[in-house]
């Protein structure tokens, strides 16, 4: 407990200075940065090297976090959140000028996930802000299922490389990205 605890400590501190980590998710493993700080998500779509045009999930810790960020929550948010803890990406309405510009659409959306894997939720209670979670892949490329699929390039981008979870063997998969509009109304963007 005391390593995990160590480790968070240390991601929480790159978060802080700007920095980019590389961490494990309730999905899969993921690149993330501070989810108000455009300058350090400019540098995560470099490390991808992701088109700007695509934008990427930030993670909450809570329901409390999702509505500071977010507006406008039907209550079909709830019902689905509560359904399937950590595995559901929602896009969502933002709230105006609190995420990164880079992670809120033209219309308004973003895209946030409450997270359900403990590393996440202490690393995200500790930094008190939201985290940008994108896989660790350059951009194209398939996710990788364990740490040991990613690229060389991504994880030497990385400014601060998680020790938890390193040697997991499952097969995690990106989560399912469901949008939904402030009348309810859902589509489903990622199955």
């Amino acid at each position: 407990m005391e390593e995990i605890r160590k480790d968070i400590e240390k991601a929480v501190d790159t978060l802080r200075s700007g920095g980019v980590i590389l961490y494990p998710t309730d999905t899969i493993w993921g690149l993330g940065c501070d989810a108000t700080d455009g300058k350090a998500v400019d540098k995560v779509f470099a490390i991808k090297n992701r088109p700007p045009e695509k934008s990427m999930i930030v993670l909450v810790d809570s329901f409390a976090m999702l509505e500071r960020y977010t507006r406008d929550l039907p209550a079909v948010v709830y019902e689905l959140s509560e359904a399937e803890p950590g595995a559901l990406t929602l896009v969502l309405p933002a709230r105006k000028g609190l995420l990164a510009p880079q992670l809120v659409s033209n219309d308004g959306f973003s895209a946030v996930r409450i997270c359900s894997e403990q590393f996440c939720i202490e690393l995200i209670g500790r930094f008190r802000k939201p985290v940008v979670s994108t896989s660790a892949n350059l951009s194209g490329e398939p996710p990788p299922a364990i740490f040991s699929e990613i690229a060389g390039d991504i994880v030497r981008g990385a400014d601060y490389v998680a020790e938890y979870r390193r040697n997991d063997t499952g097969r995690a998969r990106p989560s399912p990205v469901i949008r939904i509009d402030t009348n309810g109304v859902i589509t489903i963007l990622r199955k």
